[in-house]
């Protein structure tokens, strides 16, 4: 017993326990707006079942986090035959009858199954973020060779194409900062990070000039130019400014007589309801948390001991990063409606549980910096 209690001892004190209570709190504040916007009837698609949905998501991420920071990472990841294959196989069910569109989305990137509703990208992106780390370790002396460096682009190919051809663009841009990012700490040669450079605009131009990207998602990019131009487009971004600038400094409250009513304020725009709610001191607060977990994400990267470690926590960082700019952006108006959910806040089973793993995968290459494995055995010097 008393062997028990050292072991439970050493794995809180391997734990990152402040970035564990930034995202706890995440949840918190989560599960009270969601609570709040069904209880007033805001969001006829946000319901108690909706608040429920995400306090059990939470909880099973919580399980998550506790679980994966007990594995070993370096044992993990080197299932990718297992993991990868079924991320891949959900995300092209899409495809079939079984894909979903929701409504008001460009993108079919859901899968229903009865009333069960999942969006598969968001597992891809954990397989994502641990097999490329994988490979990018294995080749580390080979990297920068012509070939291999070849094969890296084609490994990213896969997730991301898969994605662009859901239509699903904002999660394609994500992929693509989890490829930068991972490429970026792995030390790639400064030939391709100038090549990526040249490559990106060209990429852009090639995509707005073939008609990849459809007019609507043109016109949401051109309107950040040339505000006023399509009122009918802008109007959930302006509703969203609206509802900020009525918060105020300490917000109207969560039982309020009026709100404004932005579409999808439970989801994506789930950060507009927080400012009308708790005004701009709320806002810098789930500000101030999401600014810390990235931090402290990127900050545990550090104590890894293996380039495996970094990647994976470098990945994850910019997977998070990426997706509370693109997402906040999108609500103060300076980035174009791209469907991201905001971290741990937006409503969502699929994408709670997944952001919770990534913090889980995080722990993991903390609690096992050491050679042995250090919540149950001596750390070695």
């Amino acid at each position: 017993m008393k062997r028990f209690w050292e072991a439970v001892r050493r794995y809180f004190r391997a734990l990152d326990i402040g970035l564990l209570m930034a995202v706890i709190a995440c949840s918190v504040i989560s599960c009270i707006m969601l609570y709040s916007i069904a209880s007033n009837e805001l969001i006829s698609r946000c319901t108690m079942g909706t608040f429920r949905t995400q306090v059990v998501a939470s909880a099973m991420g919580l399980v998550a986090v506790v679980v994966l920071s007990v594995l070993d990472y370096n044992k993990f990841i080197r299932l990718w035959w297992l993991y990868a294959p079924i991320a891949i196989g959900l995300t092209l069910l899409t495809f079939t009858p079984l894909g979903y569109k929701r409504a008001g989305a460009d993108d079919q990137s859901w899968i229903s199954i009865g009333s069960f509703y999942m969006q598969p990208s968001e597992l891809l992106k954990l397989a994502f973020i641990l097999t490329f780390a994988y490979h990018l370790a294995r080749d580390e002396e080979n990297m920068n060779r012509f070939w291999h460096m070849v094969l890296l682009c084609l490994h990213a190919a896969v997730p991301l194409g898969l994605v662009v051809l859901q239509g699903d663009y904002g999660t394609a841009i994500i992929f693509a900062v989890i490829f930068v990012s991972e490429l970026l700490c792995a030390r790639i040669a400064m030939r391709y990070v100038i090549a990526g450079v040249i490559a990106v605009p060209t990429v852009c131009a090639a995509a707005w000039m073939s008609g990849l990207l459809q007019s609507t998602h043109k016109e949401r990019i051109l309107i950040l130019l040339h505000p006023g131009t399509n009122p009918d487009l802008e109007y959930q971004q302006d509703m969203a400014l609206s509802a900020l600038a009525g918060g105020g400094t300490f917000g109207r409250g969560l039982h309020a007589e009026e709100y404004v009513n932005v579409p999808e304020m439970h989801n994506d725009f789930i950060y507009a309801y927080i400012g009308q709610a708790w005004g701009i001191i709320g806002s810098l607060l789930v500000l101030v948390l999401l600014v810390f977990i990235c931090l402290r994400v990127l900050t545990n990267s550090l104590h890894s001991k293996n380039l495996q470690g970094q990647l994976i926590c470098v990945g994850t960082c910019g997977m998070l990063f990426a997706h509370c700019f693109m997402n906040i952006g999108m609500v103060l108006k300076v980035m174009p409606v791209i469907g991201i959910p905001l971290p741990f806040l937006s409503a969502g089973g699929t994408a709670v549980l997944c952001m919770y793993t990534a913090i889980g995968l995080v722990s993991s290459t903390r609690c096992h910096n050491v050679r042995k494995y250090r919540i149950f055995y001596d750390a070695e010097p």
